[in-house]
């Protein structure tokens, strides 16, 4: 009996190491992400007409890429605007011309990026000795990403697949059920615009963003330039909703806004990808950035009055919209709920409480809109459809690839398929222990609520079957109003300047002559700028840019 009794106080402290409960109160291994940022001056004169030559810089990249879309972009098969034209016409049939122009304006932009950065961050372990005021960082990335709003889609065909889904709902038909060529037909001008690939499958995405969409398919109808445009102004609202939440989020971690908006806003995933790409992610992103911002804003009132319910619902209803465009950012719910049940004097009681309140919140608001649109709860089926695709940049899916590559170098068969079973849902346990651990560092104080997010998101990306240069945004945003540290941000731009420049103009293959002499045109272009600009533009580090010496204040409130 002694010996059970042993066994049961080891394993109980054992897993209470796991989970985090036993460590101090003021320590936490992850938190190494983060340090208070300091407040300094704004720019002087001479940084002023450094700043006007960037923004001219990333200007430039955008309106070539723009340019360049007329001839590589992801136009549509059908109802294409410029076909005919003599003068547009020239960009589609000289595709390696194109495709330079292209590589050469998404290189400059993310130089442009990289330059702005030695004025919203500074140099690398440091912080700028001068900063960027909210409304030049405003006025910056107003100007970047108006060119894009007006360009066909880049880097993805996925509006097209939005469009035809849509267009399905309209119908009355389940778009959970059919995909675009059972509910619509192959010969279908919609259809025809999708990419083979997601032709047969069902729409993954939640009721929300169909029931949008098909406000959407009601109004353009066949009209293919209307409906991207349409769905382009969702995204834009997306994106507004970043720009206003991530600043507020940032100040409460002692963030300086602008370091926040530079990473999480300005960044060319960002640009290329939620409003050149016209994704979704955009719209989840600014809803689920939006209601967390509303239910920390509750918590933080005293006394916790009808105020402070009204901002928490709000908020929780936000954040469950956002999950109904796609289901990942539910996972925000669990990071208000242990801060909610902290604020009410943790325990038991708290958690349960708080789990009943923000539970009833989010079952009733989607169970509203899942009635209301008349989709019903058929999207819980087709969540695993994007599954479908191997993409390079998911850590099991990686493994099991090159596993399987092995074995049939090997000689032991190609078992590729065999082996995903069990790479994906190893990842997904680990994934799912990640999240636990930071509920519990979020829970006890030990890390603010919204890092412990942007780490959970971290380690779901990484670890879902399929990650596209987007889901990288999942979290990098909320990570940028948090983490400050080189071990973070280092990565993190590295990973955003690379993605940005590696992903092709439609999403789709190039010739491999195509791809080498376009890059090797970059390379050129960009290294005889480099050369002409160095004194012009802050290359280097210099004095007045960066001090990697100075000592952080405070920035904002800090929890």
């Amino acid at each position: 009996m002694a010996v059970l009794d042993s066994a049961r106080r080891s394993t109980k402290a054992l897993g209470r190491r796991v989970l985090g409960l036993e460590a101090p109160a003021a320590d936490h291994s992850v938190a190494v992400l983060h340090r208070d940022e300091s407040e300094v001056p704004e720019l002087d004169r001479r940084e002023l007409a450094q700043l006007d030559r960037i923004r001219l810089l990333g200007a430039t990249g955008t309106v070539l890429m723009v340019i360049s879309a007329l001839g590589v972009g992801a136009q549509p098969v059908l109802q294409n605007p410029t076909s005919g034209i003599r003068i547009i016409a020239i960009f589609g049939r000289a595709h390696t011309g194109s495709l330079a122009v292209c590589m050469v304006g998404t290189t400059m932009v993310v130089l442009a990026w990289l330059l702005l950065g030695r004025f919203a961050v500074g140099g690398l372990g440091g912080s700028p000795l001068h900063r960027l005021t909210r409304s030049q960082l405003d006025r910056t990335l107003l100007l970047w990403i108006v060119p894009l709003c007006v360009a066909p889609p880049l880097f993805s065909n996925d509006v097209y697949s939005y469009l035809a889904q849509s267009e399905i709902a309209a119908r009355g038909i389940d778009p959970y059920e059919m995909g675009p060529a059972q509910a619509l037909g192959n010969d279908n001008v919609l259809t025809r615009n999708v990419p083979n690939i997601w032709r047969e499958t069902p729409a993954p995405y939640g009721p929300l963003f169909l029931w949008v969409g098909r406000g959407i398919a009601t109004l353009t109808g066949d009209n293919i330039i209307l409906g991207v445009w349409m769905h382009r102004l969702l995204a834009l609202a997306g994106v507004a909703l970043i720009v206003w939440a991530l600043p507020r989020l940032s100040a409460r971690c002692g963030v300086a806004p602008v370091s926040a908006l530079w990473l999480g806003a300005a960044n060319p995933l960002v640009l290329f990808h939620l409003v050149g790409g016209v994704h979704n992610d955009a719209l989840m992103l600014g809803l689920m950035l939006a209601g967390l911002e509303l239910c920390l804003r509750a918590i933080d009132i005293e006394p916790f009055d009808g105020r402070a319910y009204a901002l928490l619902i709000g908020g929780a209803v936000v954040i469950t919209l956002s999950s109904s465009v796609k289901v990942t950012s539910i996972v925000t719910m669990g990071f208000v709920w242990v801060a909610l049940a902290r604020k009410w004097g943790g325990g038991t009681r708290s958690l349960v409480i708080s789990a009943a309140l923000l539970g009833a919140i989010a079952l009733s608001t989607t169970a509203v809109i899942s009635s209301l649109s008349g989709l019903g709860f058929g999207w819980v089926h087709t969540l695993n459809t994007a599954s479908a695709v191997r993409s390079w940049m998911s850590l099991p899916t990686a493994v099991g690839i090159v596993t399987g590559f092995g074995g049939v170098l090997l000689g032991l068969g190609d078992h590729t398929t065999a082996l995903l079973s069990i790479t994906r849902p190893i990842a997904a346990v680990v994934a799912a222990f990640v999240t636990v651990r930071m509920l519990v560092a979020a829970g006890t104080g030990r890390l603010h609520p919204v890092g412990a997010l942007g780490v959970s998101l971290g380690a779901i990306v990484l670890l879902f079957p399929v990650v596209q240069p987007w889901y990288l945004l999942w979290a990098i945003v909320p990570l940028a109003a948090w983490a400050t540290r080189p071990i973070f941000r280092v990565p993190a731009i590295l990973f955003s300047a690379i993605v940005s420049v590696l992903q092709m103009p439609r999403g789709g293959e190039f010739e491999v002559f195509q791809i080498v002499g376009s890059a090797i045109v970059t390379v050129i272009v960009c290294v005889l700028f480099i050369v002409i600009t160095r004194n012009a533009l802050p290359w280097r580090g210099q004095s007045g840019v960066s001090a990697p010496s100075q000592r952080p204040r405070s920035y904002g409130v800090t929890s």
